[in-house]
């Protein structure tokens, strides 16, 4: 006989878990979430549900799916509850979620997700839903071109796009004079609250003007940093989470203990206190991106493309190598300096934090994956990082030593490394120019050029290129391990 599903009805006869420490029949949804996948089960819906425990029971979410059933018909017949899996190397503990308290498919009844975003009680739309779905054109701008985006300013009774659904519950909520929602990004875009801002305000000057300047004028957009590392769950994740807990679970999500969220705290029709919870409310979210962007991303994308190199296939295989430990502890000693000062930051306390992370053996974070899309990762991780670091007169020995790794890795795709092990969206320029056997020099020198780092680094461009060339010339002749060795020789000031 197999297991009964995780339900409201057999809650509480799960075992090897901690249950939500509220009654979950009597919350009221107060927060409509669009883009209800792992990362938002596992980060944003837990905060929620700390709130939740502390008596702020009108804070559910009501989460909506824009293109997948699969979320809602793995939940709803567990009543949305779900259990979050924290591994580290000391084991996994267990938890289940109550916060999400009713799941929507957009396509399948775009009326009703504006009628939930529309409802008075929905005070905060929250938003996860990748980069992507925000359709914009090569200049940043909204695709007003793309056929999702021109059928909803035709008319906005079945939205298909993010700013569609916003906007026309936005518009029912001024028609019954209910109070406008705040719309509170979740997604890992720089400035997110106000990259939505201008892309929702451009769709509804297309559709009218005096609803531009309405959503303008009333509408917050609140700008916030994320962060948990939450990998895909697979069939044995379920199964063994649903053996433990003695009930079976479609659909638990599995993640690290760290998480962080970080919130320009400017909301128009309240908020839960979050801040109990352990998020950081501020004023300013930038300096905050800032620091994940130098201290967090940088050092990822160093260790990855050494890793690769050095033939390490995880984040914590490459970190608990001496060699690769040893560099990344000096890029932070060079990006460290280039943060922004007296803003609230603790780069020590964050770095210990983020060495236990990439420490981690429990979440396979494979180093081929996040090499992905290194010329257009390396620009805002790396390259500005070095600029500001040389405008003051410090060094920057290890941050271009990620730059010559990740061209090595390009270069190495198809000899040393698998030829699909990661791509690039410049894979058909770089391969021209690795064709031309240049020097290091010279294949450096026309990388930032197909690549548009000459515009990133500026007048620093050409030490940084000379800088890069050093690294790379000793990475072919010594290999990575070496060229480690030889960056660490020249110090860090």
């Amino acid at each position: 006989m197999g297991l009964d599903r995780l339900s409201m009805k057999t809650l509480q006869s799960a075992t090897g878990c901690d249950l939500p420490k509220y009654d979950v029949a009597k919350v009221v949804p107060g927060i409509a979430h669009l883009g209800v996948g792992a990362f938002h089960r596992a980060h944003q819906a837990v905060y929620v549900d700390d709130c939740l425990a502390a008596g702020e029971t009108e804070w559910g979410i009501v989460g909506a799916s824009l293109r997948s059933a699969d979320t809602r018909d793995a939940l709803s017949p567990q009543d949305g509850l779900y259990t979050l899996a924290v591994q580290d190397a000391s084991g996994e503990r267990l938890r289940v979620i109550g916060s999400l308290r009713a799941l929507l498919v957009a396509p399948e009844n775009p009326a009703a997700l504006v009628a939930r975003m529309a409802d008075p009680a929905t005070r905060i739309v929250t938003l996860t839903v990748t980069e992507k779905a925000y359709l914009r054109n090569a200049a940043g701008d909204l695709d007003l071109a793309n056929p999702d985006v021109a059928a909803d300013i035709t008319g906005l009774s079945n939205p298909r796009t993010v700013h569609g659904f916003l906007v026309a519950a936005l518009v029912e909520r001024r028609r019954t004079g209910v109070p406008p929602f705040t719309v509170l990004c979740c997604d890992n875009l720089p400035s997110n609250g106000e990259t939505v801002r201008r892309l929702v305000l451009q769709f509804a000057e297309a559709v009218d003007p005096e609803l531009s300047r309405y959503i303008e004028q009333e509408v917050a957009f609140p700008s916030t940093m994320v962060d948990r590392i939450v990998p895909a769950t697979t069939d044995e994740d379920r199964a063994r989470v649903s053996a433990t807990i003695g009930l079976d679970d479609a659909w638990p999500v599995k993640t690290e203990p760290f998480m962080q969220w970080v919130v320009e705290d400017r909301f128009t029709l309240g908020r839960p206190a979050w801040e109990r919870s352990g998020v950081t409310m501020v004023s300013d979210v930038r300096p905050f991106e800032d620091m994940k962007l130098r201290l967090l991303n940088g050092a990822h994308s160093g260790l990855s493309y050494l890793g690769l190199l050095c033939g390490r296939e995880s984040v914590s295989e490459a970190f608990t190598d001496p060699a690769i430990r040893s560099f990344v502890d000096r890029l932070w000693a060079e990006a460290i300096p280039t943060l922004p000062k007296n803003a609230g930051l603790d780069p020590d306390a964050y770095t210990a934090a983020l060495a236990e992370r990439f420490s981690n053996p429990a979440l396979v974070h494979r180093t081929a994956q996040i090499a992905n899309d290194g010329s257009q990762k390396l620009p805002q991780r790396i390259l500005a990082t070095a600029r500001t670091r040389l405008s003051e007169g410090g060094p920057v020995t290890h941050l271009m030593l990620a730059v010559a790794a990740w061209i090595t890795c390009c270069e190495a795709r198809g000899e040393a490394l698998p030829s699909g092990h990661f791509t690039d969206p410049l894979d058909r320029d770089l391969g021209a120019i690795f064709a031309g056997k240049h020097s290091a020099e010279e294949a450096v020198r026309r990388i930032f050029a197909v690549a548009g780092f000459d515009a990133v680094t500026g007048e620093a461009g050409e030490g940084l290129v000379k800088t890069v060339a050093r690294h790379l010339e000793n990475i072919r002749q010594k290999g990575a391990q070496a060229a480690i060795e030889l960056a660490s020789q020249e110090g860090v000031n």
